[in-house]
């Protein structure tokens, strides 16, 4: 790493990154760049941002004596004189008190006064997202460790946006995630993506797929959407719609692509606050949890892009969409590499059967193709997660990165909300853990010590039976 910062970049437009940049600018940044580059001219509309180099972020870790301390606090902890919380939060005290320096905090507002007059607006409405890389390892994944702030407006409050970016580097989660995966703190570095906001708060979001992200069927196109930001369908808070496309009939004038299309209920919505509060979840109306998302030419159109993206890319694709309320025009706003599928042993198949079944309790989306039998742990926060019995079945609302450690010990994983973009679904995924997300009302219908059986092999439906009666068996 150079001392002269004057010889980095500490800014770059994201229409002049490409995948090459990932070690300077992390992946989802140099992937938006990608876009604009190579799909935009095919009809593929990114909203335009900037984003900070890893050089930004060593340059305010030097400039406020951070370093030396973050391998002190981190050698307290490893040696068991301080606990994991403790360094956490001093870490993240030592980011959130630090000044910029000088130069950082230009660039950083240069690049958003440009911003501003593109859009022909004094403050405008920014996304501002974390991108963690590692120096020595620059296609590792931290996806989820760190913070999202949306519909950030003016110069302040822009930089203290960035400022809690560089702090969520050291969430306690992020840290231990470091630990286990033994990556040197010392070598991750932390990119913030500056993106203009798309109004999918007075229209809709959403996430999709280029390959059945259950089955592994590369043919289809799997979209998620809810009403305002899509925020809530990654998060898992709210249940989506969910559309199916067949590939191969894209071009096919005669015949439609949708396979299937199913109504979520969509109980709330992120709408934009005010500057104390960026954003906020609001109920949605009766009309809009009746409705469907997309129009029809929407979902097709989102599936069109689905597949150049992957083309271009040559591996199935994880993105995120949004629509904008004010003007009907769909935008991508993120695309990753899908992780979990695309890398399945295709010659290693197995299957399940449940035999005789009892009661069913609850049913919501499969997630996997497991069905297991065992005993509930539900828990309404993850503050009770040293309640949870190991082999348990964990029944919650939902789950974020907080829950990893224990999803990491369930047997099963059942949510009231989520769809299959949900962090439930896609950590369920990761973990080979059959998950039952979506139910409405796992948590008011079952209860901890009952004894069940969830399934996830019997199609898209997963079933939650009762097994007090002794005839369910796996």
């Amino acid at each position: 790493m150079s001392d002269d910062w004057t010889a980095e970049p500490l800014v770059l437009d994201v229409e002049h990154l490409a995948r090459s940049d990932v070690g300077l600018v992390g992946s989802k940044n140099s992937s938006l760049g990608e876009m604009i580059r190579a799909l935009g001219p095919k009809g593929i509309p990114v909203p335009p941002g900037f984003a900070t180099s890893s050089y930004a972020y060593w340059h305010y870790v030097d400039a406020n004596n951070i370093r030396g301390k973050i391998d002190e606090l981190v050698d307290q902890w490893q040696s068991g004189h301080q606990t994991l919380a403790e360094i956490g939060h001093a870490i993240r005290t030592l980011f959130l008190r630090g000044t910029w320096p000088a130069d950082t905090a230009e660039a950083i507002l240069s690049g958003y006064r440009d911003l501003c007059d593109k859009a022909g607006v004094d403050d405008l409405s920014v996304a501002v997202r974390s991108n963690a890389t590692a120096e020595d390892l620059p296609d590792a994944s931290f996806a989820g460790q760190q913070e999202t702030y949306l519909n950030i407006q003016g110069s302040e409050a822009l930089l203290d946006a960035c400022r809690r970016c560089y702090a969520s580097l050291f969430t306690d989660r992020a840290i231990s995630y470091r630990h286990i995966k033994k990556f040197n703190h010392g070598n991750v570095a932390l990119s913030i993506g500056i993106q203009q906001m798309v109004r999918s708060d007075i229209g809709g979001a959403g996430v999709m797929f280029s390959i059945d992200t259950e089955s592994g069927f590369d043919k289809i196109v799997l979209i998620n959407a809810a009403w305002g930001l899509g925020e809530n369908v990654v998060q898992g808070t709210v249940s989506p719609d969910e559309y199916q496309i067949f590939k191969p009939l894209l071009s096919n004038e005669k015949l439609s692509p949708i396979l299937s299309k199913k109504l979520g209920d969509k109980a709330i919505k992120m709408v934009y606050g005010d500057k104390c509060v960026p954003t906020r979840n609001v109920p949605t109306s009766r009309v809009e949890r009746a409705s469907y998302v997309l129009e029809d030419e929407e979902i097709l159109q989102l599936a069109r892009w689905a597949c150049l993206i992957e083309e271009h890319y040559g591996c199935p694709m994880d993105m995120e969409w949004a629509r904008d309320g004010s003007s009907g025009k769909l935008y991508i706003v993120q695309a990753r590499p899908e992780t979990v599928q695309s890398r399945r042993d295709a010659a290693a198949f197995k299957t399940y059967k449940v035999g005789e079944r009892g009661h069913t309790l609850t049913t919501g989306l499969s997630i996997g193709d497991k069905a297991v039998a065992g005993r509930i742990c539900l828990l309404t926060s993850v503050s009770d997660m040293d309640k949870f019995i190991d082999g348990s079945i964990l029944v919650t609302e939902s789950t974020d990165p907080d829950w990893v450690p224990v999803m990491k010990k369930a047997a099963a994983i059942v949510t009231d909300y989520g769809g299959r973009a949900s962090h439930a679904a896609i950590v369920s995924r990761e973990l080979g853990v059959p998950a039952v997300v979506g139910t409405g009302n796992a948590t008011y219908v079952l209860h901890t010590g009952q004894d069940v059986t969830v399934s996830c092999a019997e199609g898209d439906s997963g079933l939650v039976y009762d097994a007090d009666d002794g005839h369910s068996r796996c």
